[in-house]
C-alpha cells in the first residue's frame, strides 16, 4: 500500500473489514441515517497515520474492538464522490472520500464488540457474509465496496479453510 492520498479533493479514510472466524464480515446500521443504512465502520485518517492505525483507532472508538490482528489492507485507495458534492462536498471541504479497505481478525467474544459508545454512531450491528455488502450499501458507495469485495474474497476464502 501506498502512502495516504492527501489531494484535497477526497478525505482518506479507513474502512474496517472485521472477519469473525467464519469469513463473515461486521456491519453497522448508522445511526443518523433513517432506515437502515448498513456499512462497515469506517473513519479519518489522521496526518501521521498510516490507515492501518486509523482503522485500528476507529475500531475501538465506534465498536469497542482493541484485540483485533491486522490480516491485510486494500492494493489500492478507492474513491467516491458523496451526492452534493459540488455544493461544498463533506464538511465544506471535500468532494468526497477514498477509502483503504482493513481486513482484521476477530476472535474476542461477542461481548467485546460495544456500539453503545460516548459518541454513538450505530443503532446495530451483524455478522454479515462478505459477497452481500455491496447490496446493503448506499448506492453511492457501491462501486467501491464491489471492488473490495472481489479483493478480499480470496482472504475470506482462506479464513474458511482455516489456512489463516
Amino acid at each position: 500500500m501506498t502512502g495516504v492520498p492527501r489531494d484535497g479533493r477526497y478525505r482518506p479514510c479507513a474502512a474496517i473489514l472485521l472477519f469473525e472466524r467464519h469469513g463473515r464480515v461486521l456491519v453497522a446500521d448508522r445511526i443518523d441515517i433513517d432506515g437502515p443504512a448498513w456499512q462497515l465502520p469506517q473513519g479519518g485518517v489522521d496526518e501521521g497515520e498510516t490507515a492501518a492505525e486509523a482503522a485500528a483507532r476507529e475500531m475501538a472508538e465506534e465498536i469497542g474492538v482493541t484485540g483485533a490482528a491486522l490480516m491485510a489492507e486494500s492494493a489500492l485507495w478507492r474513491p467516491y464522490d458523496l451526492p452534493g458534492a459540488g455544493a461544498g462536498g463533506y464538511r465544506g471541504k471535500y468532494r468526497g472520500q477514498t477509502l483503504c479497505f482493513v481486513a482484521y481478525r476477530f476472535a474476542g467474544p461477542e461481548t467485546e464488540i460495544d456500539i453503545d459508545t460516548a459518541h454513538p454512531e450505530f443503532r446495530a450491528w451483524r455478522w454479515e457474509e462478505l459477497e452481500a455488502l455491496p447490496g446493503l450499501i448506499v448506492p453511492f458507495k457501491r462501486r467501491v465496496y464491489e471492488e473490495a469485495v472481489a479483493e478480499f474474497m480470496p482472504l475470506r476464502d482462506r479464513i474458511r479453510a482455516g489456512t489463516v
